[in-house]
């Protein structure tokens, strides 16, 4: 009842002229760079910092929530209609969402998703309200072991359904391990596959990659095919839902944000694990199968909901805890120091005022959200009616744009197409691009964290499951592994006994 209150008067802050205004100043700004390639939410809250010095501190971390989620948003729309990723959490939304649009259905791909951040930021900063103080707690008590668990079930879920077959996406899965090794040791300081070059020593950005591996490679992958046949221009589509659609995409928007919410709440990667769950999730439960990997509604839908309800998620842990997730938290983390403010379990009691009305805001930048995006859904959408030369050059430039802007060294370009050309290679030989980067994203996360187990344990390979959490993660990574062969083998069993009433049948005839 205390939280209810306490969220009446954060309403009670962000209703202000001031504060609406910078809410949607906010939700604008983010949904711009979202769908920019290479330039996310974390760079963009990273170039406002200065800006904001002169700003009340209410006012400046509502604006950042709504370039947070704004940028969401914005990443799923070039996502779906370029099968070029905004930001990492959109990596998946290109899976279902870009085939959608190349079968003209761009516009009801854009308002699944937009529809599933609203439900997925809704119910998200909900369970925020109401299930912090909870989530907090039980995000202080997981460690090492458990963190390993969660990355190695991700690596499997995501290897396990997507491409042509199993070895695929492990060998896609390596290259992405691979390109995450470069760099520093983070625990030795030694160099690992940098050539000797200096630049390469912070290891290459995801975002590089990420736009490399989907932009640069699809070009080119486009490219090489236009001789072959005519680059038409794609029709848009209808630009709203029909009831169809609805039906095969309310339980996913409802299924998201259970497995997005929690995921944000702990360091286990931010959006990226959650909304590649959501995927598996929506693949194993649809009855339509086999259209994924051809443009099914419904993975688009859920994992764009656990992304938006991740980000709530991610509130919880920097709010109560001072613990950022994600790039984002700590840069707004840093925000909060720059006024002088600590976030943790005090920070309710301290500034109440700041606190609920970042939380009202967020269900007013929702709104804003929606009402901005899905209006403008079939305008986005119209960007397929560009003739393919035209729009892929222009995708190559922005991409180029997006990598340089992470550095502002020329080397990245000379990385980013080596990357699209890897990009390209995996296209060719049928290598699903996906596990490449969760590979990138959380390989080194994940060997950092298998060498902190493995040091508390003093080597002994048993202190990776020396925890309640941490075994049942495994045993789920064993069903999803063992599966397969489960199945084959009831298979056998119904056919075997089809066969042998079959023949009691003829005999009895």
């Amino acid at each position: 009842m205390d939280s209810l209150n306490s969220l009446i008067d954060g309403f009670g802050t962000a209703l202000t002229p001031m504060n609406l205004l910078w809410a949607a100043i906010g939700v604008l700004l983010g949904t711009a760079i979202g769908v920019l390639p290479g330039i996310g939410p974390a760079m963009a809250v990273a170039l406002l910092l200065p800006v904001t010095y002169g700003l009340d501190p209410t006012g400046a971390f509502i604006m950042f929530a709504g370039i947070y989620y704004g940028a969401m948003f914005g990443g799923s729309t070039t996502s779906i209609l370029l099968n070029t990723p905004g930001e990492s959490a959109a990596v998946v939304a290109a899976i279902e969402g870009n085939p959608m649009a190349k079968a003209g259905r761009g516009a009801q791909a854009l308002a699944a998703a937009a529809i599933g951040h609203f439900a997925g930021g809704m119910i998200g900063t909900i369970l925020l309200v109401v299930l912090a103080p909870t989530v907090a707690s039980l995000a202080i008590g997981i460690g090492a072991p458990d963190y390993f668990a969660i990355m190695v079930l991700a690596f499997i879920a995501v290897t396990s359904v997507l491409g042509a077959s199993r070895i695929r996406g492990i060998a896609s899965l390596l290259i992405g391990l691979t390109i995450g090794l470069v760099g520093l040791d983070q625990m030795t300081g030694q160099q690992r596959l940098t050539f000797g070059s200096l630049h390469l020593a912070d290891g290459v950005d995801v975002v590089i990659v990420a736009v490399g591996l989907f932009a640069i490679g699809e070009a080119l992958w486009v490219a090489a095919h236009l001789r072959r046949s005519t680059g038409k221009p794609i029709p848009v589509g209808r630009p709203w839902l029909g009831r169809t659609d609805l039906k095969r995409t309310w339980k996913p928007w409802l299924r998201g944000p259970v497995i997005g919410f929690p995921f944000g709440a702990i360091p286990a990667g931010g959006a990226e694990i959650p909304t590649f769950l959501s995927y598996v999730t929506e693949k194993r439960l649809s009855k339509h199968r086999d259209q994924f990997g051809k443009g099914a509604i419904e993975g688009v839908a859920g994992p764009e909901a656990a992304a938006s309800a991740s980000a709530a998620g991610t509130l919880v842990s920097m709010l109560t805890l001072g613990l950022p997730t994600t790039a984002v938290a700590a840069v707004m983390l840093a925000a909060f120091q720059q006024y002088g403010i600590q976030p943790g379990p005090l920070l309710f009691e301290r500034e109440p005022e700041l606190v609920w009305g970042l939380i009202a805001s967020l269900f007013v930048g929702m709104v804003l959200l929606l009402a901005l995006n899905l209006p403008l859904a079939p305008v986005w959408a119209k960007l397929l009616r560009i003739p393919r030369p035209y729009l892929y050059a222009g995708i190559l430039f922005f991409a180029a744009v997006g990598a340089y802007a992470v550095g502002g060294e020329s080397l990245d370009l000379v990385i980013l197409l080596v990357i699209g050309l890897i990009g390209f290679g995996m296209r060719r030989y049928g290598l699903p691009v996906l596990p490449a980067v969760i590979g990138v994203i959380l390989g080194p996360a994940a060997e950092q964290q298998l060498r902190r187990a493995l040091q508390i344990s003093d080597g002994s390979v048993t202190g990776l499951v020396n925890t309640t959490f941490s075994v049942t993660v495994y045993a789920i990574v064993v069903l999803i592994v063992a599966w397969p062969l489960i199945g084959r083998l009831i298979a056998r069993r119904r056919g075997g006994r089809k066969t042998a009433e079959e023949s009691r049948t003829v005999s009895g005839g």
